[in-house]
């Protein structure tokens, strides 16, 4: 296991350590549970949903300025 050193505003610390006192946990597991959340290998279809299949390379061809022109006439 690592060891981690952080900076945190004294009153997120304090708010912290209440949150897990009433949830039985220490801050460490708290800060663990987290980073493996958004840092946890995606499921492995995640992008690769048959409506993103489908439009993959579709705008390969756009041009910026007519999406803007478009755009502009849609929200006057």
């Amino acid at each position: 296991m690592s060891k981690l050193t952080l900076s945190v505003e004294d009153h997120v610390v304090s708010r912290a350590k209440i949150y897990a006192k009433l949830r039985g946990v220490s801050i460490s597991e708290m800060v663990e549970a987290y980073l493996d959340a958004i840092a946890g290998t995606p499921p492995p279809d995640a992008f690769d949903a048959p409506i993103l299949r489908s439009m993959r390379g579709s705008l390969k061809k756009a041009q910026l300025e007519d999406y803007k022109r478009r755009l502009t006439a849609k929200y006057r």
